[in-house]
């Protein structure tokens, strides 16, 4: 019981933030969001957390996903977030593919805590995963990077993999050739690193250590035969039951960690691998959080295929969250503007 309540008066509503993309962006470096993910997934591993399925809404040439989770840190923190994903955007309007905001409370009064851009958080959390994936599933010595799909989330892959494997060349390939182009001439600038566009697929992926598909595809394009022994493939871009993008065939050949398996049998590449018939539930290794909190292990072989099917959970939204909010309020600076309290 709070000393407020203890003296028999009401505690005082709290502040709320209003997080700007901007100041998403500036708050955490990456080895806070990673942290903030592992936070999520470990908590979930350990009964901490909660995450119910997402809801989808569908729009004109697009949908809208509802994703909600509870965790429990220093507080309970509850966080419910709703994203516009419109692929058409970038050509078509000049507007992202993905927007939406992000309602961050405490679980414990229903105080509105903070209401976040998810833009940053969307792209940040999404590539921490992959990174923290990829601790447990990539072979140590991975310096080859292959990116499918060069918009905003392809980038974020790629600097976030440079925080845990040794990468010294990246491949780009997306159906629109121009794009890969302009991917690897500013990830050449900023990564600091040999970016090559590419235009075959499957040269590219035999020569890789690492895959990362993060497109917007319907239909699947990563073939088994595609995929050398010993690689580490991130399947990112199938976040809902329209999307695909790695074929059941490699889906079955690899050994498989979900990020949560009940959401990834209704989305994501596992959804197509298990409605084939080539793939049921018993035969996914794990979910990240077993790998995390030490339940399973990860790669035990150079030679095994490993995949990570990543939909996006809410318990990457809601610890990353929780990691803004208290990085917020230990920041004099930062650019938030705060909500006056009823009284």
């Amino acid at each position: 019981m709070s000393a407020a309540l203890a003296r028999g008066r009401p505690a005082p509503v709290p502040e709320t933030l209003i997080l700007t993309r901007r100041a998403v962006a500036k708050l955490m470096n990456r080895s806070a969001w990673l942290e903030a993910v592992e936070t999520g997934f470990r908590s979930a591993a350990e009964g901490k957390a909660e995450a119910p399925p997402p809801m989808t809404l569908h729009g004109a040439g697009g949908a809208f996903h509802a994703k909600g989770a509870s965790l429990a840190l220093d507080r309970l923190y509850v966080a419910l977030k709703l994203n516009g994903n419109f692929p058409d955007n970038p050509a078509a309007r000049g507007l992202p593919t993905i927007q939406g905001a992000l309602l961050l409370c405490d679980g414990e009064t229903g105080a509105l805590l903070a209401i976040m851009d998810s833009i940053e958080i969307t792209l940040r959390r999404t590539a921490a995963a992959t990174a923290l994936a990829a601790r447990y599933l990539a072979r140590p010595g991975s310096e080859t990077v292959l990116i499918c799909g060069c918009g905003e989330q392809g980038r974020a892959q790629l600097a976030a993999l440079r925080e845990i494997l040794p990468v010294a060349r990246a491949f780009a390939w997306d159906r629109d050739a121009s794009r890969a182009a302009a991917f690897a001439e500013a990830a050449d600038g900023c990564c600091r690193i040999h970016v090559e566009p590419v235009a075959d697929l499957e040269a590219a992926a035999l020569r890789s250590d690492v895959i990362v598909t993060c497109t917007t595809s319907r239909e699947p394009f990563l073939e088994a035969g595609f995929v050398r022994p010993g690689t580490f493939v991130a399947a990112v871009g199938a976040d809902s039951p329209d999307k695909s993008e790695v074929h059941p065939e490699l889906m079955a050949k690899a050994l498989v960690v979900a990020d949560l398996l009940d959401q990834c049998r209704i989305m994501g590449d596992l959804r197509l691998a298990f409605a084939s018939g080539l793939m049921a539930a018993a035969d996914v290794h794990a979910e990240l959080g077993d790998l995390v909190a030490s339940c399973k292990p990860g790669r035990t072989d150079d030679k095994q295929i490993t995949l990570f099917d990543s939909t996006g959970t809410a318990l990457q939204d809601v610890a990353a969250a929780a990691f803004l909010h208290r990085a917020a309020l230990a920041t004099p600076s930062c650019p938030a503007v705060a909500l006056g309290a009823a009284p």
